[in-house]
């Protein structure tokens, strides 16, 4: 066993026992660098990537391999989901490189760990050739590998950075036009999403283009986000029999998934298919959001109420072998009961995946089309297909697992939480709530402490304990904005000041007065060759966007006029790149969109508010917030409380007169 065997990150642990001596990010392997004057080698990855596994196998287990690594190097072994500033550095170095990243990443730095050299998977015979190659190039030209270093990471502290921006533009509509006019050339009115092969879900991209689409009345894009949902839930991304969605399919048709399923994907989704049965109300979204939900709790869920991590993509060695069927499989289960099933879900003898046989299944007709083609009512169709898939599961669930990553992260846990709030508001099922609000209090008992948030648990250790306990913006960022969803939904204020001194704490250590943004990692936690900022949205959306959305909700619930200035900065900051780069911006064009009509305040308060919260969450209005209750010490609340149960709707620090209805409040909304 080499020096991984006492962590605690799923990932590290399976490479406790190659031949490679690896070490774990921390001062000793950084100290033994220095010593030894040897190059660093930091290998990145997460415990559900499939050639993070390919490339273990083929090289890092090779005992002539990790010879030559063991000889000229010391080598890094980094969970990135535990430490995503590590990863930052570095894959900036590749992507500046390269033009390209990806996991597995391999950088080679010098022993103050600037990087020379990068990339992603190498070839086994590939792999030793470069290390011997870089191993003789830091020991012939030495000068040389040094300019390399300086140039490179000169380029990773300007990579992703944005100018301040000091005099406030108005926006309008128009802004709104021409940033659209960019997503249109990557948006594909065949089979929904963005682009070709491969397709991933990009959960806050559709959310925008849908709330885009509701505000400026867009009906092509519309259009276009209900095929998105659609043929996403219809397609092998998405597990038919277990629910919840793959990373990403492989092919541009939603078909083949790469098959690991994360907890960042599914909660983003669970947000965004409640949205849109508000917004659209399709039976499939409710159905896609439920199976969801059941499958993280069933699979995702610890004893603690926190939320694992990951399923691998792998099992016994084979990618996607648990989740594929040969048709004799089916026709073992199901009996005479198969060619009901195997027609729902296009399953075929010679098999529609590339291993000989096998299928992943998926769906091309609605159950209204095919019920029709098969002589059934819809109802009866979904019964017994819903029966057939029971039997599949139990029958699935006999087989050997993908590999859990059972890794609790602050920040993903933030994002299930108000998947769960969400869920709540769009079906008012209770069991949303019960799950919402013990995930919270797991949240609140073990990864915060006071006003400062632990990025893992780890039930071991107590809070602080051991070298190199960084948390990052954005479990401040996710946290928070799980926190103000639940209280939105519950209207108990102990949410919205927790969520208060979280954001306090995060301005306090990681915002840049002198740039306007927030620094991915806080001044007084581990220093690494650059302080970077995260701007750009990607899968999941920037620590820095996430921000600015807090900071204005919190501006407007506390009346803060310092949160929403903070906000209008950090917007005013990335405007300039909307039109160009737009697709990488979504959830900041949220927030444009929210400057551009304005932010409704609904206060409800009174007995019966809760019954008027349910009643007002029916009705979809992206550009809200809403507070209230029975009482409160909100600013906006003062004296608002009665009797009577009564509805404020309030904007641009004006409130319209009391409704006693939810029609009169939405006068006051739609005129």
């Amino acid at each position: 066993m080499n020096q991984l065997a006492n962590s605690t990150s799923p990932y590290l642990l399976q490479h406790a026992g190659n031949p490679v001596n690896w070490y774990p990010w921390g001062p000793e392997a950084l100290a033994k660098a220095k010593a030894e004057n040897k190059l660093i080698l930091v290998s990145i990855g997460y415990s559900a990537c499939h050639w993070c596994h390919v490339m273990e196998h083929e090289s890092f287990e090779d005992e002539a391999v990790a010879a030559v690594m063991n000889e000229y190097f010391v080598c890094i072994k980094v969970d990135r989901e535990e430490r995503p500033d590590v990863d930052q550095i570095y894959m900036s170095a590749v992507q500046l490189m390269s033009g390209r990243g990806g996991w597995p990443l391999n950088c080679i730095c010098l022993p103050d760990q600037r990087p020379i050299y990068g990339g992603t998977y190498f070839r086994k015979n590939d792999w030793t050739s470069l290390l011997f190659n870089l191993a003789d190039f830091y020991k012939t030209k030495p000068e040389e590998a040094e300019d390399y270093a300086v140039r490179l990471t000169d380029g990773i502290k300007q990579y992703e950075s944005v100018a301040f921006v000091k005099e406030q533009p108005e926006y309008t509509k128009a802004d709104l036009e021409v940033i659209m006019n960019t997503w249109r050339k990557y948006i594909d009115p065949i089979e929904g999403g963005f682009g070709g092969a491969p397709k991933f879900p990009m959960p806050t991209n559709t959310l925008f283009l849908m709330r885009y689409a509701f505000l400026m009345k867009d009906a092509g894009i519309a259009d276009n986000v209900k095929l998105t949902l659609k043929k996403m839930a219809f397609g092998g991304i998405y597990d038919h029999i277990g629910g919840g969605f793959a990373r990403y399919a492989v092919d541009g048709v939603w078909h083949v998934p790469h098959f690991e399923k994360m907890l960042y994907d599914n909660a983003q989704l669970v947000s965004l298919y409640s949205e849109a049965y508000t917004w659209n109300p399709d039976p499939l979204y409710k159905t896609v959001t439920d199976e969801i939900i059941t499958f993280i709790n069933r699979e995702l869920t610890s004893p603690e109420n926190g939320f694992y991590s990951a399923l691998d993509a792998d099992s016994e060695g084979k990618e996607g072998k648990f989740y594929i069927f040969t048709k004799a499989g089916i026709e073992d289960i199901l009996g005479e009961d198969a060619d009901l099933f195997n027609i729902y879900y296009h399953v075929t003898e010679d098999g529609n995946w590339e291993e000989e046989q096998s299928n992943v299944f998926f769906r091309r007709e609605s159950d209204k089309e095919l019920a029709d083609k098969l002589g059934l009512s819809a109802d009866e169709l979904i019964s017994r297909v819903n029966a057939f898939r029971q039997k599949v599961l139990e029958a699935r669930s006999k087989r050997v697992r993908p590999g859990l990553d059972n890794k609790i992260l602050a920040s993903w846990n933030g994002l299930m939480l108000k998947g769960l709030c969400e869920a709540y508001r769009a079906f008012n099922k209770a069991e949303y709530l019960e799950l919402a609000l013990k995930n919270a209090g797991f949240i609140t008992d073990n990864l915060l402490s006071g006003a400062k948030v632990r990025r893992v648990y780890k039930n071991s250790l107590s809070f602080g304990e051991g070298w190199g306990e960084a948390t990052f913006l954005d479990d401040y960022a996710n946290v928070i904005d799980g926190f103000i969803a639940l209280y939105e939904v519950t209207f108990d204020e102990v949410w919205i000041i927790q969520a208060q001194k979280l954001a306090d704490y995060a301005l306090a250590h990681y915002y840049d007065q002198a740039g306007g943004v927030f620094f991915y990692t806080a001044d007084n936690d581990e220093q690494l060759i650059a302080r970077k900022s995260e701007i750009m949205d990607g899968v999941i959306p920037s620590s820095n966007s996430v921000m600015a959305n807090n900071l204005k909700k919190l501006g407007l619930f506390f009346d803060n006029e310092g949160y929403t200035e903070i906000s209008a900065q950090l917007l005013r900051n990335i405007v300039p790149h909307l039109a160009k780069y737009s697709t990488a911006y979504s959830n900041w064009t949220m927030l444009l969109l929210n400057e551009v009509f304005g932010t409704y305040e609904v206060a409800v308060t009174g007995n019966n508010a809760e019954t008027f919260r349910k009643e007002m969450e029916q009705i979809y209005i992206p550009n809200k917030i809403i507070l209230g209750g029975k009482d409160g010490s909100l600013p906006l609340l003062a004296e608002k409380f009665d009797n009577d149960t009564r509805i404020f709707v309030c904007r641009d620090k004006t409130c319209g007169l009391p409704a006693y209805n939810i029609t009169d409040a939405l006068k006051q909304i739609n005129n």
